[in-house]
């Protein structure tokens, strides 16, 4: 899971030192993210029914390789050309994480288990944005960004190495029998509207808050990358925490209370213009509500998922939470790159109050038509 989205965590990380170095404009610093997350968006679907047919472990080296090939390219790239087109070589490893985690996990975890397991996966990409705010981002600083980048290509290769090692096999690919039916049920439909929505207000954070702290509140590229790490270690605290706690009969309703809370959060950073320290409150709420709100989404997949449509089901949703990856930057860009960041955090707080409000309106919904037991 960290290395699924490393790519583009080290380029919101390194952001400050990319528009320096390269010459790109902020505008074009979102645009690796529409990119990578549209790609993903697209794939996400056909990726969800592969990972169903050929198993976990063969998607997950796969998603290891291809990750190493996209860091291998943004790190030789000499402009904006060769790096969009490695973001979105990218977008493969995103489109197939979350299927593949999630069929291991229904595969060897009891049920139990199943929420704390997801929790602890899900803050695998929060471990990546703080391996891109601090360790790479002081690598950076040393041996410069694309030994930085390359650095963490070489590690992705390690992991698939080391997968091969100590997963066991998957079963026999599966080419006949029954096909699940392709329509998504309404449970899967709301959670992606809500997961689009809350994924605009996150990926305008992960894009910009480096870039934000070093050109607005007067920090160092270290520093403004410390921001991003800071965010990433609330975020894996807040999402082992909260899906320990989403349990059939309260899960639905955390989605709500977290866009809330990512509401407030978006709000301290807006403020952090006339108080620049409350930039690091603000990174820690976004860790800890908004980033949160997407590993409680995935275990509430993993509770309602049709027999067979665990990958596609959760390829699904997280195709609606790379589709908000994909739009969120470019409008916060382009109000950053006007000089309009007060505005830019507004649209932010915006975007996680209507993923509020679909999540509210979904729980209501799910109470009225009677609980949900756990798979």
């Amino acid at each position: 899971m960290a290395f699924s989205m490393l790519q583009l965590f080290l380029l919101g990380a390194l952001g400050p030192r990319l528009v320096d170095e390269l010459g790109i404009s902020p505008t074009v610093l979102g645009l690796t993210t529409t990119i990578g997350f549209g790609t993903a968006a697209v794939l996400s679907p056909a990726g969800g029914r592969i990972v169903d047919r050929i198993g976990p472990r063969r998607a997950l080296v796969a998603l290891l390789l291809v990750s190493a090939a996209a860091l291998g390219l943004i790190g030789a790239a000499p402009g904006a050309g060769l790096l969009l087109a490695a973001v979105a070589l990218g977008g493969l490893p995103q489109a197939l994480a979350n299927p593949a985690t999630n069929k291991a996990i229904l595969a060897a975890v009891p049920p139990a288990r199943r929420a704390s397991v997801t929790g602890v996966k899900q803050s695998g990409v929060q471990l990546g944005a703080f391996a891109a705010g601090l360790p790479l981002s002081a690598l950076a600083a040393w041996v410069g960004w694309r030994g930085a980048v390359w650095a963490a290509a070489g590690a992705a290769v390690a992991a698939a190495l080391w997968t091969v090692r100590v997963l066991p096999a998957d079963p026999p690919e599966r080419k006949t029998g029954p096909r699940p039916s392709p329509a998504p049920r309404g449970d899967i439909v709301w959670l992606a509207a809500f997961s689009l929505l809350l994924g605009c207000g996150i990926a305008s954070v992960n894009t910009y808050l480096a870039l934000f702290g070093a050109q607005k509140l007067g920090m160092s590229p270290t520093a403004a990358g410390a921001l991003v790490a800071v965010l990433g270690v609330a975020g894996i605290a807040g999402r082992v925490c909260w899906s320990k706690a989403a349990r059939p009969g309260r899960a639905e309703w955390l989605p709500g209370w977290l866009a809330a809370g990512a509401v407030g959060a978006a709000l301290l950073l807006a403020g952090a213009l006339s108080v620049p320290p409350l930039a690091w409150a603000g990174a820690v709420a976004v860790g800890v509500f908004a980033v949160s709100g997407n590993a409680v989404s995935m275990v509430l997949v993993m509770q309602r998922a049709a027999p067979g449509r665990a990958g596609q089901d959760s390829a699904l949703v997280s195709a609606g939470f790379f589709a908000g990856f994909a739009l969120g930057p470019p409008v916060f860009g382009a109000l950053a790159e006007a000089g309009h960041y007060g505005a830019a955090w507004l649209s932010v707080a915006g975007e996680f109050a209507a993923a509020c409000t679909v999540a509210f309106a979904w729980a209501v919904r799910g109470r009225r038509q009677g609980p949900v037991t756990a798979a």
